[in-house]
């Protein structure tokens, strides 16, 4: 795919499906809000198939410019630190029992979407977790999880403070009270909604379990009476303007609408999709201004000369090393090395590595003659490379054999208006 192609693409969010029986066959399947709202906000949603051996296939969802995370069952505890010994057996079997929807463990979802959560971190994708989704991404980064709110929680708590975190009975239209952070995404997206001097808002609440110890990284922005975390993101990696999100709600804002009605709850509920497709809109923007290469320029002829002799250099230095060449003079070496020494338009790191390079360069003559004395030069030449990291020797291999593309492009770089001219 060129550049070119990228460049048209619209924003893509990656969305895991969820695995469900009908009909006797398996059916996988998205929250219609979830998509509704990533389309109404500019980007294009790209449903994952829960099917075995996506997690290792995930390079072929590229390009990717944003991830959410939504809705499933108990993510497989061996993932993270847990902790039952405050459970009895007979404990574990009644959450089994009460949760069995959510208590049957879809270890190949797992890996999926703790792949994806990794991969955003590693990238600073924008990445977006509700309910299980934060979840996933609380262990991604080192948390852990209460394996049941209502026995590790509740039955600690004195009743006031206690709460009933999912309603079978009243599912879609049973809320609780948190209590929101100031100062947090959370509070700006809701703050017209809050009373004078109050920080409370009702949300729903879907899950049985929550987040028991909060990854270093993050920051709470609401609690439940019952002290239970409902929403958490990185301060670090927040800046929707710059295609930073790194943020997970444990409850539905896609899914706080009044009774018999479309109308949201609060104003502020569709914010966090809002701000999150703002976020891959943006990253989509500075991974394409990353991958973009301007058109080729006319070089007028005589830098296209030094071009050549420069590309001639570098080819000769390659020969000199690989096939063993005798009849290279140094001076044929020092185009080259000159370019490398002289050369600012690389990153600091790149200029670092091609001095260095260029230091090996124009050495390579002495190297060459102590070499051709020896009658075992072959031998000399491996215990030399012996000696040079895996690193070093990865780079000088790459090094030679992608120069010439390097140098014309630095050079067109350099000289750029030039061509244009003639």
């Amino acid at each position: 795919m060129t550049p070119s192609d990228i460049s048209v693409i619209l924003p893509r969010v990656l969305i895991v499906s969820r695995r469900t029986v009908c009909k006797n066959k398996f059916v996988d399947f998205v929250g219609e809000y979830h998509l509704d709202l990533i389309v109404e906000y500019g980007a294009v949603p790209v449903i994952v198939p829960r099917v075995s051996g996506v997690h290792m296939l995930l390079e072929s969802f590229e390009p990717i410019h944003g991830v959410l995370l939504c809705e499933g069952e108990d993510i497989d505890p061996s993932w993270y630190e847990q902790d039952t010994s405050c459970l009895s057996e007979e404990e574990l079997d009644e959450i089994r029992r009460l949760h069995v929807s959510d208590t049957s463990i879809d270890k190949e979802k797992d890996s999926i979407e703790l792949s994806l959560a990794k991969l955003c971190l590693e990238r600073n994708i924008p990445y977006m977790g509700i309910c299980r989704g934060s979840q996933i991404l609380n262990v991604a980064c080192g948390g852990t999880l209460y394996q049941d709110i209502g026995k590790e929680i509740s039955k600690k708590c004195t009743e006031d403070k206690r709460v009933m975190h999912i309603n079978y009975d009243d599912y879609d239209g049973h809320r609780h009270e948190v209590k929101v952070v100031e100062n947090t995404p959370l509070h700006h997206w809701f703050k017209d909604s809050l009373e004078e001097g109050e920080m409370d808002i009702c949300v729903n609440s879907y899950h049985h379990q929550g987040v028991k110890r909060l990854a270093q990284r993050f920051v709470p922005m609401a609690f439940a009476p019952d002290g239970l975390i409902e929403g958490f993101y990185d301060p670090d990696a927040y800046n929707p303007q710059e295609g930073k999100f790194i943020m997970g709600l444990q409850f539905h804002p896609e899914r706080m609408r009044k009774p018999d009605s479309e109308d949201f709850d609060y104003p502020g509920c569709p914010f966090a999709y809002k701000e999150f497709a703002k976020a891959v809109i943006a990253y989509k923007k500075k991974l394409n201004s990353l991958t973009s290469v301007e058109k080729p320029l006319k070089l007028d002829k005589e830098m296209e000369s030094k071009r050549k002799v420069i590309v001639r250099s570098f080819s000769l230095a390659k020969d000199l090393y690989i096939h063993g060449i005798n009849s290279i003079k140094e001076s044929e070496l020092e185009a080259g090395a000159e370019f490398l020494e002289s050369n600012k338009a690389l990153s600091v790191q790149q200029e670092i590595r091609l001095k260095q390079m260029g230091a090996t360069v124009r050495n390579a003559g002495s190297y060459k003659e102590r070499v051709k004395l020896n009658e075992e030069r072959e031998k000399l030449a491996r215990n030399v490379m012996g000696k040079m990291s895996i690193e070093n020797l990865s780079d000088l291999l790459s090094f030679y054999h992608t120069m010439s593309q390097i140098c014309s492009q630095v050079m067109e770089i350099k000289i750029h208006g030039i061509g244009n001219d003639q």
